[in-house]
């Protein structure tokens, strides 16, 4: 496999978030997100950690770009704060906000590096949560003024545009399990933050396409390959039900195609938080799909979980191979969602734009060693090839992530980056990973 396989026009590039890099979290006017509230709440992260400064990425944004120079990697992806446009939320705009980016911007040009702005990454200005956040269709007219005041600021040098960064995760994890920020729970607080998450996916996607008209628009779906434990009825129909949630939630109301609810009944009570016209709202036409994968699951049906009936079935007990996540290294994942969404839904353009893994780092000779991600990124492009090459409109691969950063619930205990950093000294060193990724993007 070489770098030529996938052809001229391929993106190669890094994917990172302003909540998990930038630090600064009350820097230059910035507001308060729903995340740096989350972390203040003792035994919600990892040995109660946070990301006051995580990879002080606001700070160290030139020192960065410079590693993606020196990496040969040119194509940046990644995300604007919201508070720190909007500290309030809406209204008033934070000029030193909007100054940041632009500086952000104009390194990576002055780089020969693309960027990729995603305009949501979950951090959520606070006020807004006090007005019930996701949970309040007041969300698309905040939302749509964000994107607005952003592709303003930027679209004459902006080319490339992500709407939302997998909505299912932090419709669910945030507003189902209460596991990430704001921490709410429940079907009918999750159900709302769908809705709304959608109508805003398309909402997003229309003022940029009415601002930039020749702007690539897109945005991010987190996709999981699914198998039943069994071939048994029922862990058929909750695969299904599975499939659903993970993998049709969010990309087939931008089609036309509705929410899914044929396959996941439960659904059907979303229609509650629907209005006349709602279903021509939904709708959008992107530019690409960014599809996001990093494993599979075994599902089995589970009488006892509510709603949905199924379960996964953990990968540590199946014995397979797994990363720091607990999550199954399994490279043929994201051949099947490959083919899958290309199969379901004849999608003109898309791009993986997350894949990687955690694993341990090791220090040898003064250099970090990981040959385990370095072996997990060659697998995952092969099979990437191999679905490019059997038809699928692949266009661009970005890794997650650049650097080690704060890693949501988790803390900084599992290291994605390609690039290793002391949180103690903000030092910088390039992993194994890191130096294999740039031999190969650049075809050496």
């Amino acid at each position: 496999m070489q770098v030529q396989d996938f052809g001229d026009s391929f993106y190669w590039g890094v994917s990172s978030a302003a909540y998990q890099t930038e630090g600064a979290y009350i820097k230059d006017g910035k507001g308060l997100s729903i995340w740096d509230k989350f972390v203040s709440e003792k035994g919600k992260i990892y040995q109660n950690q946070h990301a006051n400064t995580a990879c002080d990425f606001y700070h160290r944004y030139a020192e960065d770009i410079g590693i993606l120079k020196q990496l040969g990697i040119d194509n940046f992806r990644f995300s604007i704060s919201w508070p720190r446009i909007f500290p309030e939320g809406s209204g008033t705009v934070n000029q030193k906000g909007l100054d940041f980016y632009k500086r952000v911007i104009d390194s990576c040009l002055e780089n020969d590096i693309t960027p990729w702005i995603t305009l949501y990454h979950w951090d959520l200005p606070l006020a807004l949560s006090h007005k019930g956040g996701w949970t309040n269709r007041d969300i698309i007219g905040w939302f749509s003024d964000f994107v607005d005041t952003c592709s303003r600021a930027y679209g004459d040098q902006v080319n490339h545009w992500m709407v939302l960064n997998e909505p299912l995760v932090f419709t669910g994890a945030g507003y189902f399990l209460g596991i990430h920020a704001p921490g709410m729970q429940g079907l009918l607080p999750f159900l709302s933050t769908v809705h709304h998450a959608a109508m805003c996916q398309a909402a997003g996607g229309r003022v940029l396409r009415s601002n930039l008209p020749k702007a690539e628009i897109g945005t991010t779906f987190s996709c999981t390959m699914v198998e039943p434990m069994s071939n048994h009825h029922k862990d058929l129909s909750a695969t299904r039900r599975v499939d659903a949630l993970l993998n049709r939630l969010f990309i087939e109301p931008a089609l036309g195609l509705g929410y899914p609810v044929d396959y996941f009944h439960s659904l059907h009570r979303i229609e509650k938080y629907m209005r006349p016209d709602d279903e021509i709202a939904l709708q959008f036409e992107f530019d690409f799909i960014g599809l996001q994968n990093y494993t599979r699951e075994i599902i089995r049906h589970s009488f006892f979980t509510p709603y949905i009936h199924a379960r996964q079935v953990d990968a540590e007990k199946r014995r397979v191979p797994t990363t720091l996540m607990r999550w199954e290294v399994y490279p043929e994942s994201i051949y099947h969602i490959l083919k899958l969404f290309h199969q379901r839904y004849n999608l003109d353009k898309i791009i993986i734009t997350e894949n990687g893994a955690a694993f341990k780092d090791f220090w040898r000779n003064g250099k970090i060693e990981d040959p385990q991600r370095k072996h997990y990124l060659k697998q995952y492009i092969a099979q990437c090839l191999r679905a490019k090459q059997e038809g699928v409109p692949l266009a661009g691969y970005f890794v997650w992530t650049l650097t080690d950063n704060f890693e949501w619930a988790e803390g900084y205990q599992p290291t994605f980056g390609l690039v290793h950093v002391d949180h103690s000294t903000q030092k910088r060193t390039i992993k194994s990973s890191g130096r294999w990724y740039s031999k190969f993007v650049s075809g050496l």
